[in-house]
């Protein structure tokens, strides 16, 4: 089996240039393929103790989230292995989808029987005792989606986006604007489902608009959600247009809207959050919020903490993307399409 000395003869360099180069801190770009590639050559592989023993580190990195099977969260890990991986760093997932027991699991003894070097926490709502259980690790930690006190933070604006969404209805001659999502009844996370609802609420006022007559449908963040809210919703009323707070709610919607005999953007016109997948398939006009670029830029985030650890902790607010598809129009006018 190859050790750091042959990789180190083969790329005719020092041992401690290949440490260097093997855990991403050389200077020279020429000198890290150099010993990349005699490390492939040799199928060498820099042992996490050693590099450990040498920084200080373990090359291991918590990703916590609330769940796995969404695909916002699979995204975000997508986002984050590519950067981590990288740079020689491992990374550890924290699924607290399981029983009170399983997340007391996590923050008694998992976290620190894990020896990781930070934790990018998803999405999650921390109790006190857990943020006392975080800051005892003494590592970095980054919030990805909401705020956790004394964490760097990536985030995109949800009220604001719901605005945005809102008012391009608005703009299309819409005054009749229901809206389907989480509101103050089910729970999520950072009150994603509040801030929503009250971007949209701000805009119908804004807009001079009585919200009484439009009205509010809750569903959870997933299309049969959605679905069932818009048969409800659509069976009570008629308006010409939906907000829904995310994707999956506006194809449940849209297939709703369909299923009764009602043609998008026709008779209904319909707009989202998220840019899931499926959206474009469906046609869906949506705000792009890109979870794969908010998991790179919280692995950047937290890269940069490991390396200054007395540097302050940043919020990064992010800018979603419009992307104006064919869900939506002038109520009983022609499809408003742009690129």
């Amino acid at each position: 089996m190859a050790d750091i000395a042959d990789v180190a003869r083969l790329a005719g360099v020092s041992t401690a240039t290949v440490s260097r180069a093997l855990n991403g801190k050389t200077a020279s770009p020429a000198t890290r393929e150099k010993v990349l590639a005699a490390a492939a050559e040799l199928g060498y592989v820099i042992s996490s103790n050693a590099s450990g023993l040498a920084s200080g580190r373990t090359r291991h990195i918590g990703f916590m989230v609330p769940f796995i099977d969404r695909w916002f969260f699979t995204d975000l890990l997508t986002g984050i292995e590519s950067v981590l991986l990288s740079q020689g760093y491992d990374v550890t997932l924290y699924d607290l989808q399981g029983n009170e027991s399983q997340r007391d699991q996590v923050f008694g003894s998992s976290l620190r029987r894990a020896s990781i070097d930070g934790l990018i926490a998803a999405s999650i709502e921390l109790t006190p005792d857990e943020i006392r259980a975080l800051r005892a690790l003494g590592k970095p930690v980054v919030s990805i989606g909401g705020y956790i006190e004394g964490a760097t933070a990536v985030d995109v604006d949800n009220a604001r986006m719901a605005t945005l969404a809102t008012e391009h209805l608005l703009s299309l001659g819409h005054t009749r604007i229901a809206y389907v999502g989480a509101g103050r009844t089910i729970a999520s996370a950072f009150q994603l489902g509040d801030a929503r609802y009250d971007g949209w609420l701000s805009a119908m006022r804004t807009a001079g608009l009585e919200v009484e007559e439009t009205g509010f449908w809750e569903a959870d963040f997933d299309i049969p959600s959605g679905y069932a809210a818009a048969k409800a919703l659509l069976a009570h009323d008629r308006p010409t247009a939906i907000f829904a707070a995310s994707d999956e709610i506006g194809i449940g919607c849209m297939l709703a809207a369909r299923d009764l005999g009602l043609r998008v953007p026709d008779d209904l016109s319909i707009v989202g959050i998220d840019d899931h997948k499926l959206s474009a398939f469906f046609g869906l006009t949506t705000l792009a919020q890109d979870p794969a670029g908010q998991g790179r830029l919280a692995a950047h985030l937290l890269l940069a903490q490991l390396d200054n650890p007395g540097a302050a902790p940043e919020h990064r607010t992010l800018t979603p993307r419009f992307v104006v598809r064919s869900s939506t129009a002038r109520p009983g006018g022609a499809v408003h399409e742009t690129a």
